[in-house]
C-alpha cells in the first residue's frame, strides 16, 4: 500500500532533515506559497505537488534550465539525489575564505 505523500511544507522539513543526516546544512523557507529548501549557491529545492523540484543544468541548445524531481514519499532517496548535486556545486562554487573563516553565530 503506497502512503499518501506529505504536505509541502512538511516534505520540506522531511528533507531538510534528511539532508541534515547526511551534514548539509539547510534552510527552509515558505514565504511565497511554495516551500523551498535552501542548499546551495545555485540549489533550490522547490516542493510542490507531490515532487521535490532542483535545477541540474542548463541546455545550452535549448536556452533552458534542466531539472530532476523527486516524490514526496521518498525524502531519503531525493535527499541522495540533492546530495550529489551539492558536491558538485560545492567543486564549482566553494565558500569564500571570508565565510569560510566566520565563526557560526550562536
Amino acid at each position: 500500500m503506497n502512503a499518501l505523500p506529505p504536505q509541502p511544507l512538511a516534505a520540506a522539513q522531511g528533507l531538510a532533515t534528511a539532508l541534515a543526516e547526511k551534514g548539509i546544512t539547510t534552510d527552509v523557507h515558505h514565504d511565497y506559497g511554495t516551500p523551498m529548501v535552501s542548499v546551495w549557491v545555485g540549489l533550490i529545492v522547490w516542493c510542490a505537488d507531490g515532487t521535490y523540484w532542483w535545477r541540474t543544468g542548463w541546455n545550452p541548445r535549448r536556452h533552458r534550465a534542466i531539472y530532476a524531481g523527486h516524490p514526496f514519499t521518498q525524502p531519503s532517496r531525493a535527499a541522495h539525489r540533492v546530495a550529489l548535486r551539492y558536491t558538485e556545486l560545492r567543486m564549482t562554487h566553494p565558500l569564500s575564505s571570508l565565510i569560510a573563516g566566520a565563526q557560526p553565530c550562536l
